[in-house]
């Protein structure tokens, strides 16, 4: 991922932070690096001019990009997460390090247009079908990096360790695919992938405390403090694990964790959906972040996190899209403050800035990349151009625009992404990926 030298931007209106935005902000950067932000500043010769709001770059903290192919698909039926996951494990049975390279691509790329310029790819879709390793039992994972690359986007790796179907279950069927031979095996094919450091981190995960024992947690957790890698883990996604956490071990995902030591300022709690007694405290008192991923939890009908009490802990906030039920910050943003409403009968708990806070910054230090996330001097370079012409934005006044943004626009209404200085998408199209043909056949290739 190579960078211009030199480059400045004039953007229309920008937001640096607080609940109100800037005009004609001046943003000049040196090798993909923020070098002045100056507001009602003067436009250096050969400045580009974005018109509409500027926003730093979103982070899109979980993501599991295969499941792109099954947008649509499981909508026809009654059903639970459960009869859902049936249909993602016939999905994972199809994919080859060829075609997930393929479907990765154009899911990346999606999200490029929609405004993120990091993403955190919790992958655990690690070998062949019948759960014998590839040649390089890394393939799959160096499939998801060269994505990312095409895509243009940054990524970190978040390798998924996964033992069990269960606690105490061996894997069966396409499980196999996802589980290494022990912990130990899953350490050291993690230590022999390479990654390239200008786009990409190399992270851990464990996959859920049903598919990971307390004693491989710590193992986990231990490599990634070792290597000073951030780590995640689903937790509390549905009641059922909570329950099976309680009979195996009589703990809780969250207390569990904490015993193995997993919690840190590097871990994120994935869902933290069905959080019960002291959970969130735990979390708040390690320093820990809460990826909530609503657009997902709704398709699942996972339930509604409590927001209110999560970030009053101390818990830092961050959103992922997940399932790819569809790929926008700006609705996945939204979620969080109106499924608050729902839940709890009252409006504005999350100000505009706060969720646009949760979009940005936390997220990408949840992912390793602290440097990014803000129009600040010495931040990364990521800027994201929203039109504020569009049919949802249209006629909002100045005092409202940052409001008007997170309530009204879409995904569809960003024009210009630029991820460390190098211009990615442009009038809404990726620079060099035409994603709806590349989305089209690439999952269209996967069920046929």
């Amino acid at each position: 991922m190579t960078t211009p030298a030199a480059t400045s931007w004039v953007c229309a209106w920008a937001w640096l932070g607080g609940e109100s935005v800037a005009r004609d902000v001046v943003i000049t950067a040196e090798d993909g690096i923020i070098t002045a932000v100056e507001p009602q500043g003067t436009a250096p010769e050969g400045a580009t001019r974005l018109e509409g709001l500027v926003l730093p770059g979103f982070a899109n903290v979980h993501s599991h990009a295969f499941h792109r192919a099954l947008r649509g698909r499981t909508e026809r039926a009654v059903g639970s997460f459960w009869s859902w996951r049936e249909a993602m494990y016939e999905l994972a049975g199809r994919l080859s390090p060829d075609n997930y390279r393929d479907l990765a691509t154009a899911a990346f790329a999606e999200m490029v247009c929609a405004g993120f310029t990091t993403v955190g790819e919790f992958h655990y879709l690690h070998h062949d079908t019948d759960g014998t390793e590839y040649a390089d039992a890394n393939e799959m994972s160096v499939a998801l990096l060269d994505a990312a690359r095409a895509a243009g986007i940054r990524i970190t790796l978040l390798d998924a360790c996964y033992l069990e179907a269960a606690p105490g279950h061996p894997p069966h069927g396409v499980q196999r695919r996802f589980c290494d031979a022990s912990v130990e095996r899953w350490a050291s094919r993690v230590d022999d992938l390479a990654v390239a450091p200008e786009h990409a981190r190399a992270g851990a995960a464990v996959h859920s405390v049903r598919a990971v024992p307390p004693e491989a947690i710590e193992v986990v957790a231990g490599w990634a403090e070792a290597h000073g890698a951030v780590l995640h883990a689903h937790v509390s996604e549905q009641p059922r694990e909570n329950d099976e956490c309680l009979a195996a071990y009589g703990s809780t995902p969250t207390g569990l964790l904490a015993r193995a030591g997993a919690l840190s300022r590097r871990f994120t709690a994935v869902h933290a959906t069905h959080l019960v007694g002291e959970d969130r405290w735990h979390l708040g008192d390690a320093g820990a972040t809460a990826c909530v991923c609503p657009t997902t939890e709704r398709n699942l009908a996972d339930g509604l996190c409590e927001l209110t009490e999560l970030a009053g802990a101390g818990v830092a906030l961050c959103v992922g899209t997940d399932c790819h039920a569809t790929i926008d910050p700006f609705e996945e943003l939204r979620c969080l403050e109106g499924h608050e409403r729902l839940r709890t009968t009252t409006r504005g708990a999350l100000t505009p800035s706060l969720l646009l806070e949760a979009g940005t910054a936390p997220g990408h230090r949840a992912l390793g990349w602290p440097g990014v996330g803000r129009l600040e001097v010495g931040a990364a370079c990521d800027l994201v151009c929203v039109a504020t012409t569009s049919v949802r934005l249209a006629g909002a006044d100045v005092e409202d625009l940052l409001a008007a943004a997170v309530a009204g626009a879409t995904a569809a209404d960003v024009s210009t992404v630029v991820i460390g200085g190098r211009l990615v998408a442009s009038g809404g199209q990726h620079a060099s990926i035409d994603v709806p043909t590349a989305l089209e056949r690439a999952v269209h290739a996967v069920w046929t």
